[in-house]
């Protein structure tokens, strides 16, 4: 494998990522909130404190998905190949 196959790959496994980051996403705010979706920010049934809590949890989520799964890949990629993806 070549390091110019590395990027389409971290495309394709991003794009994985934030798939499963909307799902463990949804389940978190279903589980604390109880509601099925997390309000959105011109949803006017919801406070601004309600909006930003939302906002903050979604993205502490989807930043979190996103290292794991970079970093997943980048380890992957040097079990495969013996090289680190990026280099420094």
């Amino acid at each position: 494998m070549n390091k110019v196959l590395y990027k389409p790959l971290s495309f394709g496994i991003s794009a994985l990522g934030g798939l499963l980051a909307s799902l463990v996403f949804k389940q978190i705010w279903k589980r604390v909130s109880g509601d099925e979706e997390a309000p959105e920010p011109t949803d006017r049934d919801y406070t601004w404190q309600q909006i930003l809590i939302a906002a903050a949890a979604q993205g502490a989520v989807f930043g979190a998905v996103k290292a794991a799964t970079d970093r997943a890949a980048a380890v992957g990629y040097r079990k495969a190949t013996g090289d680190w993806p990026v280099d420094d």
